[in-house]
């Protein structure tokens, strides 16, 4: 019996010293500090106009999603997913090269199918569709440019590695939301 003791304190003891040195900070559980959120009604995203007004929407939506997931909240993740369906829906890409069209096409494609499995399905199955979509995100703003600094955010921890965009260069993670709030880092500054 003592060994059993032992051997599952030793276990518990490495456990422990994994976690804490594979998350920045070396904190596993956080309180959920209040989620301020990326944009606010009142609050203009400006995009480069010239070519795209609607990829403004799209990305108030990704913030707004972002932030529910960041809050643990899963109904408000599956209601901006479907929010976010129609505004992809809405990206008009005329103003674009044909090579620029056929790309956020499939970009837009492509993101549209994960924000509607987004809003309809739970909170880790949301996550893995947003790891997904955040690339497209991420792939669009490529193209549509945009006039506002943001930032692309990353988790070691989740699925081998992901990333995310943000507006605030302050880490809060969707993937782990209250179980490790501020795990990741800047990856790079997006102008």
């Amino acid at each position: 019996m003592k060994i059993v003791k032992r051997s599952l304190g030793t276990i518990a003891l490495a456990t422990t010293m994994i976690v804490t040195v594979s998350c920045k900070d070396g904190k596993k559980v956080e309180e959920a500090a209040p989620v301020e959120k990326e944009m606010n009604n009142n609050e203009v995203m400006t995009m480069n106009t010239s070519k795209n007004v609607n990829a403004e929407a799209i990305l108030s939506d990704y913030f707004n999603l972002k932030d529910a997931l960041v809050a643990d909240d899963n109904e408000k993740g599956k209601e901006l997913g479907l929010v976010l369906t129609k505004s992809l829906q809405e990206l008009d890409v005329s103003s674009f090269s044909d090579s620029e069209q056929n790309e956020l096409k499939d970009i837009i494609e492509d993101a549209n199918e994960h924000a509607e499995h987004i809003g309809e399905s739970d909170i880790n199955h949301q996550r893995e569709h947003f790891k997904i979509l955040s690339k497209d995100i991420t792939d669009m703003v490529a193209i549509t440019g945009t006039e506002i600094t943001l930032y692309e955010q990353f988790c070691p921890m989740y699925d081998g590695g992901t990333a995310w965009l943000s507006t605030k260069e302050e880490v809060r993670n969707p993937y782990y939301g209250s179980q490790m709030l501020t795990c990741g880092k800047v990856q790079r500054e997006i102008n």
